[in-house]
């Protein structure tokens, strides 16, 4: 099975994670995605061999709308998205004005967006089609996920190193996924 029907499969089989796509796709935002560990997670799980994690603490909701660019959108996003479930912790963000905060050049798309995240293996995304069919975005490709190998993109490797060993220090992972192989 190829890395990105076994991302398919993994998704579709696991209800909670259906339904919170199909709330995005309810949404009908432009280039909408649900990103980060909402896929790494599983993944990681399924190569781990362990049932798969709860939820990730935080649920990323990207989309690209450059003329709805502002916080005060993404916040009534979010209070949509509390309505659907205030149990889960939504984090929207319009990746149009995400430039801003991250000293880049504007981004073209949310999966251009997603080419300035701090890890490769990270920057995976997925929705859901109109035919049900689990749609995927990977920048990096989806190598360094399967082989659970964690290392910095972009500006990580060098400029910004130190917030990706503080990130790499915060988020513990090989504590609940030992095989990682984490690289400097």
């Amino acid at each position: 099975m190829t890395p990105a029907a076994c991302i398919q499969t993994l998704v579709a089989s696991d209800p909670e994670r259906l339904r919170i796509l199909r709330w995005m796709r309810d949404l009908d935002l432009p280039d909408c995605w649900v990103a980060a560990g909402f896929v790494r997670s599983l993944v990681w799980d399924h190569l781990h061999r362990r049932s798969p994690s709860p939820l990730p603490p935080d649920i990323d909701v990207i989309w690209f709308d450059p003329t709805q660019a502002s916080p005060e959108r993404d916040a009534e996003l979010d209070t949509i998205l509390r309505g659907c479930n205030a149990q889960l912790q939504w984090s929207v963000k319009n990746q149009a004005r995400m430039h801003l905060r991250n000293g880049d050049s504007p981004y073209r798309s949310a999966t251009e967006a997603m080419t300035h995240w701090p890890e490769t293996a990270t920057a995976v995304a997925v929705r859901l089609s109109e035919r049900d069919v689990v749609e995927i975005a990977a920048p990096f490709g989806l190598e360094d996920l399967f082989e659970l190998i964690v290392r910095p993109a972009g500006r990580f490797k060098d400029e910004k190193q130190p917030i990706y060993r503080e990130r790499l220090r915060n988020k513990n992972w090989q504590a609940t996924w030992p095989k990682l192989k984490v690289l400097p």
